[in-house]
């Protein structure tokens, strides 16, 4: 059985073999292509206020993940990168440790205190949890589900660009499963908010894990079948009907669960 002091390691019991991530601002130190580093590069970084966590253990190698409140590339020579573009240059045996890692920080450190009276939060003894010791409340590492779809009306395929997309990316619509819904109707409602138009034949088709910062995807094809176009302006700033043999600049079918329908309905066609 894991105990807490494996989730939950103590800086100075730290093994030759581990792998650490480590975290500043939201972002991975790396150097060059290496995303870990060894316990023995970064011991003398360590202190008691830096907790590592377990992310994972894999052929007996443990995978840490500790955040750095300062910058320290300059004491190790290395650089600070976005997980967005570790994802899009990395393969994803590697990424899926660091996203991860960052999943888990952001619970831990959203979680040092009770939200219900405010006292100091404490490692649970046996799993990966937070406790309070007043309301003996557990806090849990917990996901958000959301549902992304990719609308179609024969070849066509519904694309959409973001308000927050500085370029010519398009993708497919996605949001939120709220209190009470089944993911399918979170896809019709999500659909007719955000592009006015109703669908059917929703389908789910499969998910992806997502450190954005700590998501479910769940995929789904849907059909089709009434209304125009009204994109919603406050998150969609456009949207179009694109055919197989015309599309804008979306997401590779090797990092994301959108590509991947789109390519699936590209292979649907021949394209």
């Amino acid at each position: 059985m894991t105990t807490s002091t494996e989730f939950f390691i103590d800086p100075q019991q730290g093994l030759k073999e581990d792998r650490v991530f480590i975290y500043h601002d939201k972002q991975l130190l790396v150097r060059g292509k290496n995303l870990y580093w060894s316990n023995s590069e970064i011991q003398h970084l360590l202190s008691n206020s830096h907790r590592p966590l377990l992310i994972d253990i894999q052929n007996r190698i443990r995978y840490l993940a500790v955040q750095f409140e300062k910058d320290v590339c300059d004491s190790i020579d290395a650089e600070l990168v976005s997980l967005w573009k570790i994802l899009l240059e990395t393969d994803n045996s590697q990424f899926r440790f660091a996203g991860l890692g960052s999943q888990l920080l952001n619970w831990y450190n959203s979680h040092r205190f009770c939200g219900t009276c405010g006292s100091p939060t404490q490692p649970h003894e046996l799993e990966r949890a937070m406790v309070c010791p007043s309301c003996q409340l557990s806090f849990y590492a917990r996901i958000n589900p959301c549902v992304i779809v990719l609308v179609t009306r024969g070849q066509e395929l519904l694309l959409a660009k973001h308000t927050r997309t500085r370029t010519g990316f398009h993708s497919c619509l996605a949001g939120f499963i709220e209190v009470g819904e089944t993911p399918e109707q979170a896809v019709a409602r999500e659909v007719k908010e955000e592009v006015g138009i109703e669908v059917e034949n929703i389908r789910y088709i499969k998910s992806q894990s997502w450190p954005f910062p700590s998501q479910l995807m769940l995929g789904f094809f849907a059909d089709y079948k009434a209304g125009d176009l009204r994109p919603d302006r406050k998150e969609i700033e456009e949207a179009a009907w694109f055919l197989p043999g015309d599309l804008p600049l979306g997401p590779a079918a090797s990092i994301s669960v959108a590509g991947e329908l789109i390519a699936l309905h590209l292979q649907r066609f021949g394209f």
